[in-house]
């Protein structure tokens, strides 16, 4: 008998084959440094990080911050310094809120990166050394062993008992065979995925053996990098959301500035006065210019970033934000983000038994295959499905005499995996034994053959390996023979096998992703599940997640689909199986053209272009890979499913309350306007004059970027339907809605105006009356305006403070300006009755009323709007 020897990583036991031959002599450095320099190094382009100038550049070119500082300069033109000091507060609050989420989402992005380059093991000179990933050229030999990542794309020049992982570009998530090219052939060129193939790519990981590769592509050309180049191809545009908004706040300032400029010339022709003329144009532009859409959106987006962060989820582009609340298909890659991406023993089979595994106790007649399984693979396993056996092992029989390993127990020799025999056999002696324990596991028909079963048994075998394979399963058998001590026989056909037992395998559905696809399902949005795993276990998964039932679509059908037979083929699938990265961006590109709004989210490198073509790229953080995080606009940082499902209630929030906010400045600038225009058609005296707008900005402002924002979501956000594809944010009922409130603000203001001159004769004492009529209505609005599905009292026990702030303010600072004589002339207020007073701010509360009557009958046009 062979002399015992532990094995360690690193270490052949005897009878496995030696470790692969070295071609000699490889590169030479020279030839390495010359290629290095006229190929680059092998590495992705990645964005460089941008300076703090740059990034405050890129966010003052937006269209809406433009616009603001446009404003601000046109009031520095006017001699008004106040409203030029405001926008420009207003600009350097919205430019820190937006620089500080955007460089914090950029650190944390960097830190979730593995800073160390990958090291690679190559021949240079005959000699193997250790290298920087990224030094990688061409030519290089590649030495790769278990725990090894491939730096880089390469031709098998030997392979032994070499399995790698490719979930990252494939999707799949068991490892996969390869074998060394045969000698004096060129093999045909190959994609990842698949058994027996002579080819390594870069990012896979060696789980088991070792091999030598010559480096047929390296960098921007290698299949990873295809992909990466393949992302700046694609344009994600701007939201339809920004293209609305900017269009409004366009045609508002055209109306506003020719509405000014008509004005001036025409209170000039029919009063005379250039200064009073000017006075009255430029309130009335004041009152038009739009300067509170941009802000909305903006601080909208920046906070709704803010928020979303404490649920774990980073913003990369804030255009995503409310993009999800409009979601209406969500497709998931199925490893890494449905599933664990990590293999966990779920079913075994014991002489007619199954068993399901789970938290509780193992029974005793299931305990020896679960031994077996751990003595048939390595001590320290790569490959994912030992790393299951050992962990299933160490809990599920700890405290029995079963564990081997713990009672020193020494491997004498190995009888490896090959394409002849799917089986591998260890050989192991126990201290002061004098016979040996051959433990041995691979595919049930090769494990049936060593065991010679007779029919009867091997259909009893081949019935229980279906019923788990038609679950999704990866079926492994388990066998055990005893030989004496001495010398083993040279292949594993000549032990006397047992036949143990079945040991079934799947890839874990991730805690809470159930529930997740359920919430989804109850939110209208439809989730699909893409993945380039097999339709057997795409379908279990689906079947675990509660997505519909249904054969799954796979990647060879979508390829003969024309892409009208595909719109038609998408409406009712759930789950694409076997589909390559190209199909993945066909599949978010077709979903996009038939008026869906598309999230994706995914952790490989495949992933990345359908992250980026999608309205909402979704990347796990820490799963993922660099190519993913960098494509997608969210990143989760828990790796959650989760924590997508949250970011899309939050953005429903966010849209609610974006709509509140766009039409109450839509109503409140109706009585503004309306009162600097009117008085000068009906022959009045001016009621506002700029310094009363400016005071009004300072209520409007707090109160559609703060008081809106931080208004809490409707409890039924995810009972309801995704906002209609392409519907616009500026809706026929949303803006005659806002327009019949600000008429009905501007009635009472007018009303209160007329109040006080027909009172006192004079001027002041009415525009004292008017305005606060319209501060009242201004607050009316406000709270109004906090639901269109609950009563203005139904929301006052809501907590949101920054409500009452701007409430509390704008009437504290209306008494003020009422009392103290200083602020009375500076306002132009005259002296008003309490009585006069009481009237005139209780006709601009009360003027909204009949909304409030509305929503006891809740309207169509008000529910749906």
């Amino acid at each position: 008998m062979p002399p015992p020897v532990a094995r360690g990583r690193g270490y052949d036991p005897p009878g496995m084959s030696a470790p692969p031959t070295t071609p000699a002599p490889g590169l030479s450095q020279a030839e390495a440094a010359d290629r290095l320099g006229r190929e680059g190094p092998n590495e992705l382009a990645q964005s460089g990080a941008r300076s703090l100038l740059a990034t405050i550049w890129d966010v003052l070119r937006e269209p809406m911050l433009a616009l603001l500082l446009g404003a601000a300069g046109l009031y520095l033109l006017l001699g008004d310094r106040l409203e030029a000091a405001a926008l420009l507060v207003a600009v350097v609050v919205v430019v820190g809120i937006t620089l500080t989420q955007e460089r914090r989402t950029e650190r944390a992005v960097a830190a979730l990166r593995d800073l160390s380059s990958p090291r690679a093991l190559v021949v240079r000179d005959g000699e193997r050394r250790r290298i920087p990933g990224r030094e990688v050229v061409r030519g290089d030999v590649l030495v790769l062993a278990e725990g090894d990542r491939v730096p880089a794309d390469g031709r098998l020049v030997e392979a032994a008992h070499l399995e790698v992982d490719e979930s990252l570009l494939t999707g799949e998530s068991l490892p996969v065979r390869k074998v060394a090219a045969r000698p004096g052939t060129a093999p045909e060129a190959a994609r990842p995925g698949g058994d027996g193939l002579p080819f390594a790519w870069a990012g896979t990981l060696v789980v088991r053996g070792h091999g030598v590769a010559e480096v047929t592509a390296t960098g921007p050309r290698s299949e990873m990098g295809r992909i990466g180049l393949s992302l700046a191809t694609l344009d994600a545009g701007r939201s339809p959301l920004q293209v609305e908004v900017g269009r409004v706040v366009r045609r508002m300032a055209v109306i506003g500035l020719l509405l000014c400029a008509a004005l001036t010339l025409l209170y000039r022709a029919t009063r005379g006065g250039w200064l009073e003329a000017l006075l009255a144009g430029v309130a009335l532009a004041i009152s038009m210019l739009p300067e509170e859409l941009p802000v909305v959106l903006t601080l909208f987006m920046a906070f709704g970033a803010w928020r979303i962060s404490k649920s774990r989820v980073l913003t990369r582009r804030l255009p995503a934000i409310e993009a999800l609340g409009s979601a209406t298909v969500l497709c998931a890659d199925k490893t890494g983000t449905l599933t664990e991406n990590r293999m966990q023993v779920t079913r075994l089979w014991v002489r007619g038994a199954f068993h399901e595994v789970g938290g509780g106790a193992l029974p005793e007649p299931f305990h020896e295959v679960v031994e077996l399984a751990m003595l048939a693979s390595q001590r320290d396993p790569f490959d994912p499905m030992e790393q299951a056996f050992h962990r299933l092992g160490q809990v599920a029989l700890a405290g029995t005499e079963h564990l081997a390993f713990q009672r020193g127990w020494t491997l004498v020799r190995e009888y490896p995996l090959s394409p002849a025999l799917l089986a591998v056999s260890h050989a192991w002696r126990d201290p002061g034994g004098t016979r040996l324990v051959v433990a041995s596991k691979g595919a049930p028909e090769a494990i049936a053959d060593v065991c010679h079963l007779p029919e009867p048994e091997a259909g009893e075998v081949r019935a229980a390996m279906a019923a788990m394979a038609a679950g999704g399963l990866r079926v492994l058998a388990v066998a055990r023979a005893e030989v004496a001590a001495g010398a083993l026989p040279d292949g594993q056909h000549d032990f006397d096998f047992a036949l143990a037992g079945l040991v079934g395998l799947a890839d874990p559905v991730r805690q809470g992703v159930p529930e997740a696809v359920a919430e989804c399902a109850g939110a209208g949005v439809r989730v699909v599940m893409i993945t380039g795993d097999s339709p057997a276990t795409a379908r279990a998964i689906a079947r675990q997640v509660g997505l519909p039932a249904g054969e799954p679509v796979t990647g060879a059908e979508l390829a003969a689909l024309s892409d009208e037979a595909l719109d038609e083929r998408l409406r009712g699938a759930a789950v694409f199986a076997r589909v390559v990265p190209e199909q993945k961006l066909r599949l978010v590109q077709a979903l996009r053209g038939a008026g869906e709004v598309v999230a994706m989210t995914g952790d490989g490198v495949n992933d990345a272009p359908a992250l980026k073509a999608a309205h909402i790229g979704v990347a796990m953080g820490g799963r993922g890979t660099d190519v993913a995080r960098e494509a997608a606009a969210l990143v989760l940082t828990d790796d959650h499913f989760g924590s997508i499902v949250a970011a899309i209630r939050l953005g429903r929030r966010i849209f609610d309350n974006l709509r509140r906010a766009m039409a109450y400045v839509l109503a409140v600038h109706v009585p503004i306007a309306g009162v600097a225009l009117l008085p000068v058609l009906l022959g009045w005296p001016l009621v506002l004059y700029p310094l009363h707008i400016v005071f009004l900005e300072l209520v409007i402002d707090p109160a559609c970027s703060i008081a809106f924002e931080a208004e809490p979501g409707d409890p039924a956000l995810m009972r309801r339907p995704p906002r209609r594809a392409g519907a616009p944010l500026f809706a026929g009922a949303l803006v005659a809605v806002s327009l019949l409130q600000g008429v009905s603000v501007l009635a009472a203001t007018l009303v209160a105006f007329r109040l006080g001159l027909d009172h006192t004769g004079a001027e002041d004492s009415g525009r004292a009356l008017a305005f606060a009529a319209l501060i009242a209505g201004n607050v009316g609005l406000i709270l109004v305006n906090r639901s269109w599905r609950r009563l203005a009292v139904g929301t006052l026990g809501t907590r949101n403070w920054a409500v009452w702030a701007v409430v509390v303010g704008a009437s504290a600072t209306l008494a003020a300006a009422l009392t103290a004589p200083f602020l009375r002339k500076l306002f132009r207020f005259g002296p008003v009755s309490w009585e006069d007073l009481a009237l005139a701010a209780g006709a601009g509360f009360l003027s909204l009323a009949w909304f409030e009557v509305a929503k006891w009958f809740r309207p169509r046009w008000l529910v749906e709007s």
